[in-house]
């Protein structure tokens, strides 16, 4: 029998209200997620990957609004919650989130120890000396060298691996189910991003918990992830097993990003990008969305948006060219060079 999932997004709808106009940030978008797995969410900026994922904890901006579909958690449509009240059963406690820059996450005229405190404090009810030892065991946990002394100090004090640490100490202090990392090593360099991969991953099997990456880097996406679901213009288009998804993926968007992977470049030829721009979501897209940078587009995409077709039991992708009834067509050399370099590697 299959594993329930521990979070199941159906049909979710988000529109903003800007400047009197509607714009639609995420258009009908389902998930399923399992308990003790990494999921990655890839896609390019603006395809809506955190806008979703913010919806889970409540944490849309002001003129954000969930409207329509369902998320449904531990038997309860999470969707429906209108309250701070409602959300502060969830957020933190349930599902937490680490923030790309832990600059804008971190108070810089509090010292840090205390803004741990206050995680505590609000979470678990813990007060004066219990919430301070839990707070420099959170410390210990994510790798602070000299906890005592780092308590006491300010977010300035700190490089940018170590305030990655401490946003992270703060997000797991509750031991949350679910920990979403919004692009967590985005702004560091690559020892450092690699210890912090390995912190998370760490963690994630300490406290037992379910990890989700949001991230526009394949590179991370091959060393963390269990599933991987791609994302273009509020939709997620493809998913399935990381292995799937690197080796036989099928939706044309997916292609493109593969394709512009440095390490698939030819010595003496540009890199493959994806020409054109993400539609308006302002307006209503009619037929699959990535159809006017899609060179191989089939008529039938500018009209109809596609359903999701199986590639196989674990591998879903939202495109025309899997219907039985379409013309055969061939993935690009750069994914058949892909494929090649994955086998080789065993």
């Amino acid at each position: 029998m299959a594993k329930e999932p521990i979070l199941s997004a159906r049909d979710v709808e988000i529109q903003f209200s800007l400047r009197g106009r509607k714009l639609t940030a995420i258009r009908r978008c389902s998930l399923d997620l399992y308990e003790g797995e990494t999921l990655a969410i890839v896609g390019e900026s603006g395809s809506g990957k955190s806008v979703f994922t913010k919806s889970f904890l409540g944490m849309l901006d002001a003129n954000g609004l969930i409207t329509g579909g369902s998320i449904m958690y531990n038997g309860i449509d999470i969707s429906k919650y209108k309250t701070e009240k409602e959300w502060l059963t969830i957020r933190g406690k349930k599902i937490a989130m680490v923030m790309q820059d832990p600059m804008t996450s971190l108070n810089p005229l509090k010292k840090i120890g205390k803004q741990i405190e206050e995680s505590i404090q609000l979470q678990q009810g813990l007060k004066g000396e219990e919430a301070r030892a839990k707070a420099l065991k959170m410390l210990n946990l994510v790798g602070i060298p000299d906890a005592e002394k780092r308590y006491n100090q300010y977010p300035h004090e700190f490089s940018g691996g170590m305030r990655q640490r401490v946003v992270i100490a703060i997000a797991v202090a509750c031991h949350p189910q679910i920990l979403i990392c919004d692009e967590p090593t985005t702004a560091l360099d690559v020892t450092i991003q690699a210890q912090i991969l390995d912190l998370i991953r760490n963690l994630q099997s300490k406290l037992h918990m379910t990890v989700i990456y949001i991230t526009h880097d394949l590179g991370v996406v091959a060393n963390v992830a269990d599933r991987v679901a791609v994302m273009y213009a509020g939709q997620i288009v493809e998913y399935g097993l990381v292995n799937e998804i690197f080796y036989d993926p099928w939706h044309p968007y997916t292609w493109a990003l593969l394709s512009s992977l440095p390490q698939l470049g030819i010595k003496g030829e540009d890199l493959p990008s994806i020409e054109g721009t993400p539609p308006n979501l302002f307006n209503v897209i009619k037929g699959d969305a990535f159809a006017p940078r899609n060179k191989q587009a089939l008529a039938i995409d500018f009209v109809k948006e596609p359903p999701f077709f199986p590639v196989s039991k674990t591998h879903m992708a939202k495109t025309w060219y899997l219907d039985p009834r379409a013309p055969k067509i061939e993935q690009p050399e750069t994914i058949r060079r892909l494929r090649e370099t994955i086998r080789a590697r065993g």
